[in-house]
């Protein structure tokens, strides 16, 4: 293997056209045991790993995939390491988003040009089976985005069929792997990442990701659309050029009490940084079901919720030329599981509880038939129920 900077002629017109999200990286404290505890809980495959036995004598690093998802879980093996100060500061968390792109130095000098700050100069990572490039730049808070591209053996078409990662990774061999192909929990890729940001930043970091990253923007909520009786956010949803990358980013707005925005900041040492992930499904009520079996603690919706929700999503599908929502009303309510209609169709949502002692983490699965939204018409019954776990972790 050999690290190396990189000088290779951009392959496309537009050096940041985005091809997938490559992987997220988070940072933890014992990436075997967290390893265990995502391919348990939420059905991931331990597919990878690299640590002092493949020569890696800084960190050890778990590759977890399902469907088109890649979690990298990465741990520091010393102190010196950047994550091991990380970790002291927030907790195990989210530290980046990978971005696959045609060229990673094209994309990084790109990025560079329109204004971004680098992280981490590009760099290659290579053997006699391929190479992997890589160069990052900062986003907000402790989040960095790296621009990734492959070849040979690492092409990004072989990483989704199966392939190795990269140089100094080895493949790992876990009873669970077998028994999640046996009994699978239905993720099939990113949806969107969720942003957290201070109060008055929004804004900048929407104009961020419009100029460094070539976004745009896809929805904008007010506090109108996002607000209880205590609290309130806003969030401005951002946008790839090809929509393939969806990247809201909220920021707390004035309320009688704290939002779950100022929660996660101020149990995240007041550092923006990534607060959900939401997983694709293709069949909503057979992943959640699948997810409670294996003892995933979801947030709970009143039954008040289901007296009304039936009537103006099915009401909103019909005068929009759609069919009703196909999905069993009665399994929907039992397994807690959200619905919203726009003029495109309508979408099934659930979100977890934090998954750490820290409130700073959650997962969001979500099943689209036709909308492309967010649920904003379940907001308040979602903030609701956000604001009674709140209150009994005594942060409202």
């Amino acid at each position: 293997m050999t690290t190396a900077s990189t000088t290779s002629p951009a392959l496309s017109a537009d050096p940041l056209q985005l091809i997938d999200v490559d992987h997220v990286r988070f940072y933890v404290g014992n990436a075997k045991q967290a390893a265990y505890f995502y391919a348990h809980t939420f059905g991931f495959r331990i597919d990878q790993i690299a640590d002092l036995t493949t020569g890696s004598r800084d960190e050890a690093d778990y590759l977890l995939t399902q469907g088109n998802i890649r979690l990298l879980l990465t741990t520091p093996l010393n102190d010196t390491h950047p994550a091991a100060e990380e970790i002291k500061l927030y907790g195990d968390g989210i530290k980046e988003v990978a971005l696959t792109v045609e060229d990673a130095e094209a994309a990084y000098n790109q990025a560079i040009a329109n204004g971004g700050v680098s992280a981490q100069k590009p760099r290659t990572i290579e053997d006699d089976k391929g190479s992997v490039t890589v160069a990052s730049i900062q986003a907000y808070g402790r989040m960095i985005h790296t621009f990734v591209s492959r070849t040979g053996e690492y092409s990004h078409e072989g990483l989704r069929d199966g392939g190795m990662f990269m140089p100094n990774f080895k493949k790992h061999n876990s009873p669970l792997n077998d028994y999640n192909e046996q009994h699978p929990c239905g993720l099939m890729f990113t949806d969107h990442l969720v942003g957290n940001v201070e109060e008055g930043k929004m804004n900048e970091w929407v104009k961020w990701y419009e100029q460094v990253m070539g976004f745009k923007m896809f929805k904008h909520f007010d506090d109108a659309d996002i607000s209880t009786e205590y609290s309130a956010l806003m969030s401005k949803v951002m946008a790839s050029g090809n929509n393939l990358i969806k990247m809201p980013i909220n920021e707390p707005a004035d309320g009688v009490k704290k939002s779950q925005i100022l929660e996660y900041l101020e149990w995240h040492n007041m550092t923006p940084g990534v607060q959900h992930l939401a997983f694709r499904t293709d069949d909503e009520l057979a992943t959640v079901a699948e997810l409670r079996r294996r003892g995933v603690d979801f947030l709970d919706m009143p039954d008040t919720y289901y007296e009304k929700v039936w009537d103006r999503v099915n009401t909103m599908l019909k005068e929009n030329g759609h069919e009703v929502v196909k999905e069993d009303h009665t399994r929907v309510k039992d397994l807690g599981v959200l619905v919203d209609a726009d003029d495109e169709g309508y979408l099934l949502q659930l979100f977890t509880k934090p998954l750490q002692d820290r409130p700073t983490f959650f997962i969001e699965i979500i099943c689209r038939r036709g909308s492309q939204s967010f649920g904003k018409g379940n907001f308040k019954a979602l903030f609701e129920s956000l604001e009674l776990e709140q209150e009994r972790r005594g942060n409202l």
